[in-house]
C-alpha cells in the first residue's frame, strides 16, 4: 500500500476544505435548496428508493466480520481480495458508531418534520443548530446514509482501483436520492461524505502495519494447511 509522505498536510488541507463547503452550503444552499426538492420533489418514491441503497451496509458488514473470524480460526488466510472485504466491514461499523455521536454532539435540525412535530425548515421554519439537544429531531448533521456508504466505498476506492466507478456510483445514487426524498441539507451530505472518507482511510492506515505484500502474497496462494499439504 502507498504511504503517503505528508500525511499531517494533507489531512489538514482536507479538513478546512470540509469546513469552507459545509459552511457555503449553510451559509447560501442549505435552505433554498431543502425548499426546492420539498416542493418539486416531495419524496418521490424513486428518489426513497436509492436511499435504501445503504440498507445492507450495516448487517452486511457485521455477517462480514463474523464469517471472516470462522474462516481465520478454520486456517484461512486472507489475500488482498479478504483483507479489502474486511476493511470495507470494519470501516462500515466505525462510521456508524461515529455518525451516532457526531450527531449527538452537533444537534442539527432537519429539513423536514419527521417523528413528534419535530421542527424543521419546511415544517416551520425552524433551522439550525442546538449542540448535545439529543432526540430524533435533532440529528441531521452529518448525514449517516452518506457516511455509512462512503466509508465501505473509499476503501474499495483505494485498494481495488478497477471498481472505482462502482464505489463513485453508489455514493452518487444515495446522494442524489437523499436529496430527492429532501432527507437530508447539502451540507449533511458533504459532512458525511468526509466523515465517511475519514473512517475508510482511518481503517486502512490502522490496517496497514498489520500489512504485507508476502503476507497478501501468501493469502492468494492459499491457507496454511492448504500450503503444508501441497508441500507435503
Amino acid at each position: 500500500m502507498h504511504i503517503d509522505p505528508n500525511p499531517g498536510m494533507r489531512s489538514l488541507a482536507a479538513a478546512l476544505s470540509c469546513v469552507v463547503l459545509v459552511g457555503l452550503s449553510i451559509a447560501f444552499l442549505d435552505r433554498p435548496a431543502a425548499t426546492f426538492s420539498h416542493h418539486v420533489f416531495h419524496g418521490a418514491f424513486a428518489f426513497v428508493a436509492l436511499t435504501h441503497v445503504v440498507d445492507p451496509v450495516l448487517p452486511g458488514s457485521a455477517l462480514g466480520l463474523i464469517v471472516a473470524a470462522v474462516a481465520v480460526m478454520s486456517g484461512w488466510r486472507p489475500g488482498r481480495l479478504g483483507r479489502t472485504l474486511i476493511a470495507c466491514c470494519m470501516a462500515a461499523l466505525m462510521a456508524y458508531a461515529i455518525k451516532d455521536q457526531l450527531k449527538f454532539g452537533f444537534g442539527r435540525l432537519w429539513p423536514e418534520t419527521w417523528v413528534n412535530g419535530n421542527p424543521s425548515w419546511i415544517g416551520n421554519g425552524a433551522y439550525g443548530f442546538s449542540p448535545f439537544h439529543g432526540g430524533a429531531g435533532w440529528g441531521s448533521f452529518p448525514s449517516g446514509h452518506m457516511v455509512a456508504i462512503t466509508a465501505p466505498m473509499c476503501v474499495i476506492w483505494r485498494r481495488m482501483p478497477r471498481l472505482r466507478w462502482l464505489s463513485a456510483l453508489l455514493v452518487l445514487l444515495v446522494a442524489v436520492g437523499l436529496y430527492g426524498a429532501d432527507y437530508h441539507f447539502v451540507g449533511d451530505m458533504i459532512a458525511g461524505v468526509y466523515v465517511g472518507i475519514a473512517c475508510g482511510l482511518g481503517m486502512l492506515a490502522a490496517l496497514h502495519a498489520g500489512w504485507s505484500d508476502r503476507d497478501e502474497e501468501a493469502g492468494r496462494e492459499g491457507s496454511a494447511p492448504e500450503r503444508r499439504r501441497r508441500s507435503g
